[in-house]
Formats: C-alpha cells, sequence, structure tokens
C-alpha cells in the first residue's frame, strides 16, 4: 500500500525518483539554460559602465581651526568659547541635510550630467543621486571620522563631487558660526553702550547734586561772613580736617565754595571722572570694530588628500557568474518539469481517446 500511495500522481506531482529521471531526459534543455544565462551574466558584466569612487575622510577641527571664531571671547567678555567638538557637530548637521544634498543636486550633479541624462523625471534623478553621493561614520572609528563617497563614471568628476560638497557643507557652517557670533557681539555692543549712558547719567546727577550741597554750604559760609577757611588747630577732631564735607563744608570759606560752583557749572563731560568708564569704551571699540574672516576658519580636517581613483569599484564577477548559472539551473528546472507534464497530459489524453 505504501509503495502504491508512493506512486501516486496527485495533480500531475511526481515523486523525487521519477523527477530525478525526467529532469535527466532533459539535461540538454536544463544544460542549455543555465549556459544561456551565465553568458547572459558574462554580457552584462562586459558591457557594465565601471564606476569610479572618491572618498573624503572628514576630522573635527583643531583649536588653531577656529581661533578666528574664539577673537574677543574671553571670561571677562561673557561670550562663551566655541570648542572643537561643538564646531564639528555644526558641520556634521551641515553635511547631512537634506537641504544641502538638494542644493547640491540642484547647482553641482544635475549640470554635470549629459543632457540626454537630465530629460528623465526629477525624483528618479533624485534617487540615482542618493545612491551616488553618501555620507556616514567610518564603522569602529574612535576619533569620529566621517566619509562622503561619490561614484561616477570619470574618476576626477567623483573627486570633484566629494570636495565640492564638502565645501559646500563647510560654507554653510562657517555662515551658520559667523552669523551667531556676530549676533552675539551685537547684543554685547549694545549691553556696553547702555552701561556707558548709565554711567554718565549717574555721574551727571551726581554732579547734580554735589552742586546742591555746595550753594546750601555757601549760603551757610555767606550767614556767618565766613569767606576763606579758619585755621584749625590740630587738637581738633578729624571730621574738620578731613576735608571740611557734611555739614562742615560751609567752612571752606565762601570764596572756595563759589569757585567749585563755578567748576562743576562749567564743566562740560563727566567722563574723566567715572570710575573705570575709560576701560569699557576700549571694550566697545573693540568690540564695534570686531569683524570675523571667515576664510581663515576652518569647520574640519581632511584626513589625507582626495586621491583620484584609477581602478574602478569591482564588481563581484565571480558573484554575478555564480548567481547567472544558478538562475539558469532553476529556470531549467522548471522548463523541463512543465515540459514533461504538457507531454504526460497529451499521453494520457491520447491513452483515454
Amino acid at each position: 500500500m505504501q509503495n502504491e500511495r508512493s506512486r501516486e500522481f496527485g495533480n500531475d506531482d511526481l515523486d523525487v525518483l521519477e523527477l530525478w529521471h525526467v529532469l535527466w531526459s532533459r539535461k540538454l534543455l536544463i544544460l542549455s539554460c543555465i549556459i544561456l544565462v551565465t553568458v547572459a551574466a558574462f554580457v552584462y558584466i562586459s558591457l557594465k559602465t565601471p564606476l569610479y569612487e572618491a572618498k573624503s575622510f572628514i576630522l573635527p577641527p583643531t583649536k588653531n581651526d577656529i581661533a578666528q571664531l574664539n577673537y574677543g571671547r574671553t571670561e571677562a567678555s561673557g561670550l562663551e568659547v566655541y570648542k572643537s567638538k561643538d564646531v564639528y557637530e555644526i558641520y556634521l548637521r551641515s553635511l547631512q541635510s537634506e537641504s544641502l544634498r538638494r542644493q547640491f543636486f540642484r547647482a553641482v550633479y544635475l549640470p554635470s550630467l549629459p543632457e540626454s541624462a537630465r530629460q528623465g523625471s526629477q525624483d528618479a534623478l533624485y534617487d540615482q543621486f542618493s545612491k551616488v553621493l553618501t555620507v556616514g561614520p567610518v564603522a569602529g572609528d574612535s576619533a569620529g571620522r566621517f566619509v562622503v563617497r561619490a561614484l561616477s563614471d570619470d574618476p576626477k568628476m567623483s573627486v570633484t563631487w566629494v570636495t565640492r560638497f564638502s565645501e559646500m557643507a563647510s560654507d554653510r557652517t562657517k555662515k551658520i558660526l559667523v552669523e551667531d557670533a556676530d549676533t552675539e557681539v551685537k547684543v554685547l555692543v549694545k549691553n556696553l553702550e547702555q552701561q556707558i549712558r548709565s554711567a554718565r547719567d549717574a555721574a551727571h546727577k551726581q554732579r547734580e547734586d554735589q552742586i546742591a550741597r555746595l550753594e546750601e554750604a555757601l549760603k551757610v559760609a555767606k550767614a556767618v561772613s565766613l569767606s576763606k577757611p579758619p585755621i584749625i588747630a590740630s587738637g581738633l577732631n578729624a571730621e574738620v580736617s578731613g576735608g571740611m564735607q557734611g555739614a562742615l563744608t560751609y567752612m571752606r570759606g565762601s570764596q572756595a565754595l563759589e569757585a567749585e560752583l563755578a567748576n562743576l557749572r562749567a564743566r562740560e563731560s563727566d567722563d574723566p571722572f567715572v570710575a573705570e568708564l575709560r576701560e569699557v569704551q576700549e571694550k566697545l571699540d573693540f568690540y564695534r570694530n570686531l569683524q570675523l574672516n571667515p576664510a581663515v576658519i576652518e569647520v574640519f580636517q581632511q584626513d589625507g588628500a582626495i586621491e583620484v581613483p584609477d581602478s574602478p569599484v569591482r564588481l563581484r564577477k565571480l558573484l554575478v557568474v555564480v548567481g547567472g548559472a544558478f538562475v539558469g539551473l532553476v529556470l531549467g528546472v522548471l522548463l523541463a518539469s512543465f515540459t514533461h507534464m504538457v507531454s504526460a497530459g497529451r499521453v494520457r489524453r491520447l491513452e483515454r481517446a
């Protein structure tokens, strides 16, 4: 019974032994499929356009690279000092931003393509570009290196793309950093200007208060007919001998008081009498004239020169050939099985007839 069940055909299914006989009887068909697909794989390898890959390895900037950014940024200024790590993070965000890729796609990639290649769908071209230019971290690298890769059938073009993309990211990062730094400096300048105005206003009010005190002292001096300060014996207390301030100001005498009042009223500027005003003014002049030069700022280091590739990216030829042979084998087996089923069905119809 078991042998009969193993011999039974259900929906033209074959057991293993008979399948082997069927495939062996059609070995020429299977071999032809293998040869045909393998030859097609060889043709694909020979006709495929060779691609050249250029690489640019990116490192964080040094302190010297960003020294221009930190010009004038001291603890006394209140401006935070830029660190290499912070600058590098901003550069990496620019390097991986979608807006930069779109800008590069429109400004650099599309113009470099032949006219015929630019006629297709823009979305399809951008998908192709996404595979041509890639950015990513270097696997297992502890220095935080990133690599920019570009594929092109022209080795020099691949180098141009990598170099230009890195430069565009650098320019964008410099613009962000310089604008932020300028904004902080402008805020500092406004604060210093306000500090100077407040100091001058305070000095002016102090002069007015001093004039009011001297006017009262003058009235007292005139009331007691004291035109000159009296000769003070050494035995009097320190308040009298210490400059005759406060309630004893009138003891300077009316002549001295009138001269001091005339001098205070004629004073054109209180700046020389404001403590630390000159230091604040020098600081203000420095930050007003502070101009950052982006040309001497570097937001990344290039780890080695970008070499022009002299050999195309290796195509896995053996894998393509083996894959073609396997596809040919599968196709041959399917064709052999199909032809056998067609022949067997024709024989059964003849026998029933």
